[in-house]
């Protein structure tokens, strides 16, 4: 039996008889959520027909407590009846999911090994799109969301791109759309093949379909699998519950992970990401999320007469490389920084690597670089793990991370300041459920520059207060 966890960022589980299965990413069409709570329950008469279909479609019972209708985040799932915490409350056979699998026969030979997973998907909906009303799949495909009910930053104009300027998902969202425009080019051989299924299709059609797959499949065995009826669960910060996939029986279902009552909203988890990944991926964002982190880079300068040993120093010692889930590369000299919790704590979420790197970057010989590489050999490998033995080169170390974090915080207010205020009439609903997701995005990132920055001085403070003891 194979577990399943949602593809994005998640850790994956892995034991004899269960494989967490995860999400590729996130299908509400709402910009920011709030805390779980119970959401007034309203049937859409249009949706009374697509469980019957499905159940159909499946040949068996997919759920017996559960129902489609609106919430305040679109088409969402309820309960019709009292839950309880570990009550199986769908089951989906493999039947009645869509996988690359199902690409039409002669459409493979046409793919390269280029062409993945997703984009395979990608192409199956665009087929079914194309049959409209012919396809077995029309019930499911014609509840997809539009282009124009999409949040994913892909999505956003220039306009509002600028918003998040000072945010690296502005910079990981123009690879993103690069990444997406490469795979359009190499399906497009197939797409010419197969005038008939796939004629006037363009980047923009095929980019909708690709975030559609990112933003609802799973990964499974089949490599991603839609799963129609499951998709439907939105995501709550509290829910541990996720889709599991069960091999043995050739099926997907859901536990409850707590009780729930009747026309309560029933939710899942999506996994713990940061809004800058939820934005990407998903098309929201929460007003606080915990999980919020920031990506600085800080160099050395091109005049530092020691700037190629020091750097040769940091590659040696492994110099965190930061990429995208898709193997883009962000940035050689990137760092993740999360929230920390307590300004006089031991620092969680400033990453060690930065604080090497500060140390590193502050040698004023090759005597203090040996020093230092030789310290890492005789300890656990590590580069500059250790304070500096001279408090006043720690100091200043950690004062150059604090004006590096200082100045972003700046910009970062400055950037939050220049958003006008969201209930604007001049702006649009779209415009203003994205720029509340911007607000959310920089504000949460300002909020770990801030901890980060109270940390760094609260540490120098102290090494200074230690060094005036001494003399």
């Amino acid at each position: 039996m194979l577990l399943a966890a949602r593809v994005t960022h998640l850790w994956c589980y892995k034991c004899p008889l269960l494989t967490v299965s995860r999400r590729l990413s996130v299908k509400l069409n709402f910009s920011s959520l709030s805390e779980s709570k119970v959401l007034n329950y309203v049937n859409e008469e249009s949706d009374d027909d697509f469980l019957p279909w499905l159940e159909k479609k499946a040949g068996a019972e997919i759920s017996h407590v559960l129902s489609i209708g609106n919430s305040a985040y679109g088409r969402s799932l309820f309960a019709t009846r009292k839950i309880r915490a570990g009550d199986c409350i769908l089951k989906v056979p493999y039947d009645a999911q869509l996988a690359p699998d199902n690409l039409l026969p002669e459409i493979k030979p046409w793919l390269g090994d280029e062409v993945g997973n997703v984009a395979k998907l990608a192409i199956v909906i665009l087929v079914e799109q194309k049959m409209g009303q012919d396809s077995d799949w029309a019930p499911y495909i014609s509840r997809l969301p539009l282009p124009g009910e999409m949040h994913n930053t892909i999505f956003w104009s220039e306009d509002e791109l600028n918003m998040i300027y000072q945010s690296s998902l502005y910079q990981e969202t123009v690879l993103k759309k690069v990444q997406i425009e490469k795979e359009f080019l190499a399906i497009k051989p197939a797409l010419q093949h197969f005038p008939e299924l796939f004629e006037g299709v363009t980047l923009k059609e095929f980019m909708h379909a690709h975030a559609l797959v990112e933003s609802r499949a799973w990964e499974s065995t089949k490599g991603v699998s839609l799963i129609p009826f499951a998709d439907f669960l939105n995501h709550d910060k509290v829910s541990e519950a996720i889709v599991i996939f069960d091999e043995d029986k050739q099926l997907s279902k859901v536990i409850a992970d707590r009780n729930y009552a009747h026309s309560e909203e029933v939710f899942i988890t999506y996994g713990k990401s940061p809004n800058a990944a939820l934005m990407l991926d998903f098309g929201f964002a929460f007003p606080y999320n915990k999980h919020d982190e920031v990506q600085i880079q800080i160099n050395i300068p091109h005049h530092d007469p020691l700037r190629e040993m020091k750097l040769e120093l940091l590659k040696e010692h492994h110099l965190p490389i930061t990429k995208d889930d898709n193997g883009f590369k962000l940035s050689e000299d990137s760092y993740t920084i999360k929230e920390v919790r307590s300004a006089r704590g031991k620092g969680t979420g400033l990453p060690q690597a930065l604080h090497a790197f500060a140390r590193v970057l502050c040698c004023t010989s090759t005597q203090e670089l040996n020093d230092l590489a030789m310290e890492a050999a005789k300890n656990d490998g590590r580069l500059a793990r250790r304070p500096l033995k001279n408090i006043s080169q720690e100091i200043l170390a950690h004062q150059i991370l604090l004006s590096q974090i200082t100045k972003l915080t700046e910009e970062y207010n400055a950037s939050i300041e220049s958003l006008e205020p969201i209930n604007s009439p001049s702006t649009s609903e779209r415009y203003s459920l994205r720029k509340q997701m911007a607000r959310d995005l920089l504000t949460g990132e300002l909020r770990v520059l801030k901890s980060a920055s109270a940390w760094l001085k609260n540490y120098c403070e102290s090494l200074t207060s230690r060094s005036r003891h001494r003399r």
